[in-house]
């Protein structure tokens, strides 16, 4: 009906000004009633009002509406039967289209003919004739007799609005005369209609242009829609300004395809440079009908041009947007801000329905997002794009996470992507906060350290950037998976919290509730996470702007509880929680500018607290020396972690008693004789000031923990000494870490004060131990161990302390300290070895190390003599392969004046037998070392002054950091560098296991981020490349002094050793340092570039500046590959091999691939041969020759012919050389690693066919002939492989045949018979050579399933099911693909009988004769589809036949 034709915008806004309809209407009688000129009713005696008023509708003139007394269908019944009745019927029509056109020469009788009538009570009646009526203008077009001569004069009276503007008088003529032609029920011409509106479009100005062209949808009828769409697009071509418009109306009209994707075109290339408000159009109409097999192309041309960077508002405007609720705006400012979001939004609601109601338009733009190929194709349109289909399309949630978690580790999706997303599109992003959410928590939970710290991302920026309501589902996810999650989650996510509390305090307050919870779930967490949890709720209790006194009290009450308790994990989480609480209290306070807040009352009472708070934890800590020592510890952590940023009062307060206490625990005076009793004589070494006699200092070690030890039964039985605080050994390195640390804030890192310390001996004993240790008795050797990890740790501490001075005799003594430390683990091991079930002192004071104990505790007694108290850990035991003790290869290591004959016994020691442990499962039992140790590496030669006590004359002396103190910091830091840079999913520790065994030791270290950890490593690089280099012509001056014999007779075995460790550690360490994740991510670019350019500074210095990062990249890679001439030993090789893979990956060129591959063979055929003459064996060889033969299998050009060169050539050189003897080619090659070679060859070679393509029938000849001598040669290598097995019949290798050998039938089945299928015909003789080899093959591996039952061992018969069904199924291939080329009769199957390996009958079976039969014509007695007639035989095993009989059909 009329009534309900749909209202255009301007018909809405006239609806919106129509006045109020008059409450009475006189009849038509009383119409001549004086009125106003401006409004009242239009008064003469022409036909046109005669006629109008007599149909039911009277004209007004002025602001009043023309009325209408009669329904619309009524008034065109009436008025049309008034004309054709007429007796001057048809001049009539002239005369009241005459009449029409002077009355509406005036505008607003005009523009009341446009507008609807007013619809008015009937005579008699009380109701409205209609709620709404159309204007008089469409009522005229409803007739027949009058269109033409309508349309004609409204045409004609268009061009008088031209130039006329919209408030002009106040209504927009144009638009109103062209919504006369919407929805008309019938034109009678509408040809000529659209004829004369395009032309009037030629002419129009843009405005006008605009309405017509928008308007064309509602007024072409159906049929005209194709014609006139190809016309509109021709004018988009010729006028690019109306192309909105054009494409506005295009997208209601029916094209056919060619048009659809011509018009499509021309809109994607005008994106770039569209407005903002005109981008919805645009995209409506590209996404508009896309046809599933364009969708992929149409999506990714969007997305190249598509930039929403160009919505992003410019800097001056976002600031004002983020200070509207705080500062008043103007309202151009506002109305900018609120019309760039409201464009942006209608964007993306534009693309949601699309996704939401057009099939396939989601699946497209996650492929051409998944197609992006480098991290800089990714936009922040990728995002939002697939947060909003992940929202629209539940089905495709796992897809979306499956895109992004491989996305995030190439760094396609950076942080900064994330940040911008959040920060400039906020109010689109915000309708996916579920999504969000949802992503979050499940990236979490990934093993990738990456796709977990993507998800930490949007937690960070959802809580930045939503409302409050979002802020509280952000902080409720990430409590809850700091409560119930596993130890990864906790940490994210309390990493997480800790930048909110630090970004967003204020904000984050308002949740101090749900903050609160976790406290009553701390007993799952670990140290560490209890110093974070203390730290947010710190700074969240005792802020400056505004402090929560409910939290600091529950805090203190949780606290005051924990420290009460006699469980020693509560006591430790007390004494954390207190500290941590108390940086809070202590930090220095600062507004916003910078500037530090004056002291207040306020922060007198914190102090007033904070003394009360550290008077309690020391006085509960009394009476445990390892509580105590957390104590220490946690107090030097503060300082070293709140540096400078302490309240300098507090400081003192914290640091009074420090020194004092220290002095006299610990430190007494160095006299000739030691008064009392003790387990050992009491002997002073290691004293590097023996020029200063007068005030020497000495450490008292030995007396403390003899009187420990001998004091340990009376202490308990005597109570009145419970309250008395007693110095304990354990203390000693934390209490100096502790005084240390605050020594060097209290005077900017000058250490001047304590400087005796660096020097002064220790009181110990006499540690020639040689054979004295099974004189001792169990105590006693345990006191010794005990001992000696206390001195160690001492000067492992003392390292740290002292390894950043400048001065050149500190630096001495540094060296000679690590110098110590290697000589005392060469003891240390020994003694270690005799004392089976001993658990060293802790020394690192928390629940990981008392796990650690317990572990070494349990572990301990069972292991032999020989072995000691070593407990390996599964994440210990692979740390580096070269790792040896330092004590067993220590030539260098002595420390001048100290013991000169204990190393000159060591090698008498070795020959004899005397056992010693690694030290490396005892880790959890020595200080760690901090990342400022390995500055010491920077130091090449160094003078230290001594002076000669009686002559007081100086001497120079030199010290070097030699091999074996080398050999210990590289350990230390690979192991740090690994820990820290390898994927938590690579060392994921086993169910059930101890969830803080992978951080024991690195405590410390897990304090700072991975960045400030490769970024150490990166600044560590030219130390590192000095001494590789200095390795290298080490061992290339050796090779060239013993003519190339690594065991000629100069070599110095031990010396050889320990550099050669030294080189391997080296070469770990530029590994893991540039296999690194982080590197793949777009902040860590510099960092990467400035760790390529020093490597290539070491071949060009000084021309590397201004590289491209290829270049760089190249220069390194020439730089590392000039060390494979002297690496010297099969792991070092290995090594460095993947760390040339690591460096080529940045990324791959052909070149790069072709020298690891021509490497890798190298070292394949090099002979590894150790000092001693033995040749390199052993598990840890096997994994790493299987490592670095499958890198040479995976980067040669052609696996088929290496394969074949090692199966051919290498092998026959072993079958004929001695038991013991080895390929003169490929010397790696052995009888021991023989199984090694041929799993890597078998599977390899299965993989290689994987990747040839299957056959069609539309391949050409030539390409068929390619496959086929693919085919071949693979074939050929398959069957030289299996024959193997007839002299190399060991279990492994039958199993890997019998494995491997199935799944390359089974890939022959798939991709080669279908080729053999369409081939036959052509290539009829290299076919028949290809399945005569596979027989041969194919018969020997049915050989193999006998003797596995033979020998009835059940992990070679379980592959043999499966094997034989795979035989089978070739048979009856074999058979269908002759039938397919009409050769049937050629296939006949004969019975095979079970042979051993050697090809003897198996005499257990009933014997018959085999029935020669023959695949193909050509095949004498030998076909490939006999010796598969015992493959169909029974899978069960029976022990009288394995054969069957093709059936006669």
């Amino acid at each position: 009906m009329v009534s309900k034709r749909k209202l255009s915008k301007s018909d809405a806004h006239v609806d919106s000004v129509i006045a109020e309809l008059p409450q009475t209407k006189k009849s038509r009688t009383s119409c001549h009633e004086k009125t106003s000129a401006q409004d009242g009713a239009v008064v003469n005696d022409s036909v046109f009002v005669q006629l109008l008023r007599t149909a039911g509708i009277t004209l007004n003139a002025g602001e009043r509406q023309n009325d209408i007394a009669v329904d619309q269908a009524t008034f065109r019944k009436r008025l049309c039967q008034i004309l054709r009745k007429h007796p001057f019927y048809p001049h009539v029509v002239q005369e009241f289209v005459s009449g029409l056109e002077s009355h509406i020469k005036d505008r607003d009788q005009f523009r009341n003919c446009l507008l609807p009538c007013a619809p008015v009570r009937g005579e008699g009646t009380r109701n409205l004739v209609h709620s709404y009526s159309e204007s008089l203008i469409k009522l005229l077009l409803g007739i027949d007799t009058l269109q033409p001569a309508v349309i004609t004069l409204l045409l004609e009276k268009l061009p008088e609005f031209f130039f006329d503007t919209v408030g002009t008088f106040g209504t927009n003529f144009p638009r109103l005369i062209v919504n006369q032609f919407k929805w008309l029920d019938r034109i009678l011409d509408s040809k000529d209609l659209v004829m004369k509106l395009m032309q009037m479009v030629s002419i129009s100005p843009a405005p006008i242009q605009h309405d017509i062209i928008t308007s064309l949808p509602e007024i072409l009828e159906d049929s005209q829609q194709s014609e006139v769409a190809r016309e509109v697009s021709q004018l988009l071509k010729r006028d690019p300004r109306l192309t909105v418009p054009i494409l506005d109306a295009l997208s209601s009209l029916e094209l056919d395809a060619g048009l659809l994707a011509e018009v499509r075109q021309s809109a994607m290339s005008i994106v770039p440079a569209v407005k903002l408000e005109d981008l919805p159009v645009v995209i409506k109409f590209i996404l508009h009908d896309i046809e599933a097999v364009a969708a992929v192309e149409v999506i990714s041309t969007l997305r190249e041009n598509l930039d929403l960077s160009s919505c992003v508002l410019p800097p001056q405007t976002l600031s004002s947007q983020n200070k509207l609720k705080s500062q008043p705006q103007t309202s151009s400012s506002t109305s900018q801000v609120s019309s760039s979001q409201n464009c942006v939004k209608l964007l993306f609601d534009v693309v949601k329905l699309a996704v939401r109601f057009q099939k396939g338009i989601s699946e497209a733009w996650i492929k051409a997002i998944e197609n992006a190929g480098s991290a800089s194709d990714h936009k922040v349109l990728d995002l939002i794009v697939l947060l909003l289909i992940h929202t629209t399309h539940p089905k495709s949630r796992k897809q979306i996470e499956r895109v992004l978690r491989n996305k995030i580790p190439l760094g396609c999706v950076p942080e900064q992507l994330v940040q911008s997303a959040f920060r400039n599109h906020s109010l689109v992003i915000k309708d996916f906060f579920l999504s969000i959410l949802s992503l979050a928590q499940t990236f979490l939970h990934s093993v990738d350290p990456c796709v977990v710290s993507f998800g930490s991302c949007m937690y960070k920026q959802a809580f930045a950037a939503f409302d409050s309501y979002c802020q509280q589902e952000v902080v409720s996810a990430l409590v809850t998976h700091v409560c119930g999650g596993s130890e990864a989650e906790v940490d994210i996510s309390l990493d997480v919290l800790m930048d909110l509390v630090s970004l967003h305090t204020c904000p984050l307050r308002r949740y101090t509730t749900f903050l609160k919870n976790i406290l009553d779930y701390t007993e799952k967490l670990s140290p560490q996470q209890i110093r974070k949890l203390f730290y947010i709720l710190g700074e969240l209790a005792f802020s400056q702007r505004q402090e929560d006194s409910y939290l600091q009290d529950d805090m203190h009450m949780v606290i005051r509880k924990w420290l009460s308790s006699t469980v020693p994990k509560y006591k430790q989480m007390g004494i954390i929680g207190a500290i941590t609480m108390a940086g809070s209290m202590a930090a220095k306070r600062s507004k916003d500018d910078g500037r530090l807040l004056e002291r207040t009352p306020q922060n007198e009472e914190h102090g007033r607290q904070l003394s009360v708070l550290l008077d309690l934890v020391s006085y509960c800590c009394e009476q445990s020396s390892e509580a105590l020592a957390l104590y220490y510890d946690e107090l030097a952590n503060l300082i070293e972690k709140q540096k400078g940023n302490l309240d300098l009062q507090i400081l003192d307060r914290l640091g009074s008693s420090v020194l004092e206490d220290f002095s006299n625990d610990f430190v007494v005076d160095l006299t000739p004789a030691v008064d009392g009793v003790h387990l050992f004589p009491v002997k002073s070494l290691y004293n590097l000031d023996e020029d200063e006699s007068q005030g020497a200092i000495v450490i008292n070690l030995l007396p403390l923990l003899s009187q420990k030890w001998v004091g340990k039964s009376v202490d308990e039985m005597a109570p009145g000494n419970q309250g008395k605080k007693v110095a304990s050994p354990e203390c000693l390195s934390p209490s100096f870490r502790l005084l240390r640390l605050y020594t060097a804030e209290q005077h900017n890192g000058s250490m001047e004060e304590i400087d005796a310390l660096l020097g002064c001996p220790l009181h110990l004993t006499e540690l020639e131990v040689g054979g004295k240790l099974d004189s001792l008795a169990k105590q006693e050797r345990e006191f010794l161990c005990s001992l000696l990890f206390h001195a160690l740790n001492w000067f492992r501490e003392v390292v740290n302390a002292f390894c950043q001075q400048q001065d050149l005799e500190m630096k001495g003594k540094v060296l000679a300290r690590l110098q110590n430390i290697t000589e005392l683990q060469k003891v240390l091991g020994r003694c270690l070895a005799a004392s089976p079930g001993y658990v060293p002192p802790p020394a690192i004071f928390d629940c990981e190390a008392l796990e650690a104990a317990a572990s070494i505790s349990a572990v301990g007694p069972a292991k032999k003599k020989k072995t000691g108290g070593k407990t390996p850990k599964s994440e210990e035991s692979k740390d580096s392969s070269a790792d040896h003790s330092q004590g067993e290869e220590n030539p260098e290591g002595n420390q001048p004046g100290a013991e000169p004959t204990q190393l000159e016994k060591d090698p008498a020691e070795k020959k004899s037998g005397i056992p010693s442990v690694p030290l490396q499962s005892y880790r959890a039992f020595f200080r760690e070392l901090d990342l400022e140790v390995f500055n010491i590496l920077h130091c090449g030669l160094l003078t230290k002054s001594i002076l000669d006590s009686e002559m007081h004359t100086e001497a120079r002396e030199i010290v070097q950091l030699g091999p074996a103190e080398l050999a210990f910091l590289l350990d230390d830091l690979c192991q740090k560098l690994e820990h820290m840079l390898t994927p938590a999913a690579a060392k994921r520790a086993p169910f059930l296991k101890g969830k803080g065994g992978r951080n024991i030791g690195f405590s410390h270290l897990g304090r700072r981020s991975s960045q400030e950890v490769a970024q150490c490593a990166v600044e560590l690089l030219k130390p590192l490349c000095d001494h590789m280099e200095n390795m290298h012509n080490y061992f290339q001056a050796l090779a060239t002094e013993n003519h190339g014999v690594v065991d000629g007779p100069r070599v110095n075995i031990q010396e050889h050793q320990l550099m050669s460790a030294c080189y391997q550690q080296l070469l770990q360490a530029f590994h893991l340092l540039f296999a690194w994740s982080g590197f793949s991510q777009r902040e860590n670019s510099d960092l990467l570039r400035s760790a390529l350019k020093i490597l290539a500074d070491r071949l060009k210095p000084g021309e590397t500046e201004f590289l491209l990062l290829e270049d760089l990249i190249s220069e390194s890679f020439h730089y590392l590959l000039n060390f494979q001439h002297s690496v010297p030993s099969f792991q070092g090789a290995l090594t460095l091999t993947q760390l040339l893979m690591v460096i080529a990956e940045k990324p791959v060129a052909s070149w790069k691939k072709e020298k690891i591959a021509s490497l890798a063979k190298r070292f394949l055929c090099q002979s590894w041969v150790q000092p001693g003459g033995m040749r390199e064996k052993g598990s840890q060889f096997g994994d790493a020759l299987h490592a670095l033969l499958c890198v040479y299998m995976e980067h040669t050009d052609n696996i088929l012919k290496a394969v074949e060169e090692i199966s051919s050539v290498g092998v026959p050189e072993l079958m004929n050389s001695a038991k013991d003897g080895y390929s003169a080619t490929y010397p790696t090659l052995t009888r021991q690693t023989f199984p090694v070679f041929f799993q890597v060859m078998m599977a390899q070679l299965e993989n290689s066919v994987r990747s040839i393509p299957a056959g069609t029938p539309s391949d050409s000849r030539e390409v068929q002939l390619e496959k086929l001598l693919h085919w071949n040669m693979a074939v050929r290598d398959f069957h030289i492989l299996v024959n193997l097995v007839k002299v190399f019949d060991s279990r492994p290798v039958l199993s890997v045949c019998l494995k491997h050998g199935r799944l390359f039938v089974e890939a022959f089945l798939k991709l080669a018979m279908p080729l053999l299928d369409h081939s036959f015909k052509q290539h009829r003789e290299d076919v028949q050579s290809l399945l005569k080899t596979l027989q041969l093959s194919t018969r020997q591996l049915h050989h193999m399933c006998g003797h596995s039952k033979i020998r009835q061992d059940l992990g070679l018969t379980n592959h043999v099911p499966l094997l034989k069904k795979s035989l089978e199924q070739f048979v009856y291939r074999v058979k269908a693909m002759l039938a397919f080329n009409h050769c049937h009769e050629a296939f006949w199957v004969g019975i095979l009988k079970n042979r051993d390996l050697q090809g003897e009958e198996i005499l257990s079976q009933e014997s018959e004769e085999n029935d020669p039969g023959q695949e193909v014509s050509q095949l004498p007695s030998e076909d490939p589809a006999e010796e598969e007639g015992d493959a169909s035989g029974s899978e069960g095993g029976s022990d009288t036949k394995d054969d069957d009989e093709e059936s006669s059909e």
